[in-house]
């Protein structure tokens, strides 16, 4: 793993009047970082669930309930950062259950672009890559799928797919040059989409 890992966990401790408990994705953690410093929301405490949970949705629900529950009782309010992400509605329906807010949308690649435009598009044959999983490449897609050891399963697992979007949340040329590479180690078409933090900072700033 990156640095990103380090950028997982954040201390915590009971907090006053207004505080409001982020509980994210590991995943997000780089943008949310970012945006709490540009915007000084300093009323906004960090708490990142492993970002592995992303190839691991079944996990998800449960996490989020344990950590909503171990630390609802110190803050005014808490908030889930993470979409659906692949658990079928069962977020959803957890968070209602604990009475705590989540972003909307079905995955983070959706609310990145801005949900309603994602969906405009309707792309079945496109594969995403946002800044975080550029980084993670080979740890969060090549490895899990036994591509570094089989790279002949390429084709069986993206022959479908037509081209790779890179959703690029910061204008880095250097992860810019990555994500183009994973296309080339795909087979597929590249492009690139900035699109910032998208609903991500809409959500955030309504805290």
């Amino acid at each position: 793993m990156t640095s990103d890992a380090a950028l997982t966990t954040q201390g915590l401790a009971p907090r006053g009047d207004g505080s409001v408990l982020l509980i994210a994705c590991g995943a997000l953690a780089r943008e949310i970082l970012a945006l709490k410093a540009a915007n000084r929301w300093d009323h906004l405490d960090l708490q990142c669930l492993p970002a592995i949970l992303h190839n691991h949705p079944e996990r998800i629900v449960p996490a989020v309930r344990a950590a909503v529950e171990k630390h609802r009782a110190d803050y005014d309010r808490v908030f889930v950062v993470y979409a659906d992400c692949g658990t079928g509605g069962q977020l959803q329906a957890a968070c209602a259950v604990l009475d705590v807010a989540m972003v909307p949308g079905p995955h983070c690649y959706a609310f990145f672009e801005g949900v309603d435009s994602f969906a405009a598009r309707d792309e079945m044959t496109a594969f995403y890559l946002t800044d975080f999983l550029v980084r993670q490449f080979d740890a969060f897609v090549w490895e899990p799928l036994g591509l570094d050891r089989h790279p002949d399963l390429r084709d069986i697992y993206f022959g479908n797919y037509e081209k790779l979007v890179y959703q690029a949340q910061t204008d880095d040329p250097a992860l810019t040059a990555k994500a183009q590479n994973c296309a080339t180690r795909l087979g597929l078409r590249f492009e690139r989409r900035f699109t910032g933090y998208g609903d991500l900072q809409t959500a955030l700033a309504e805290l």
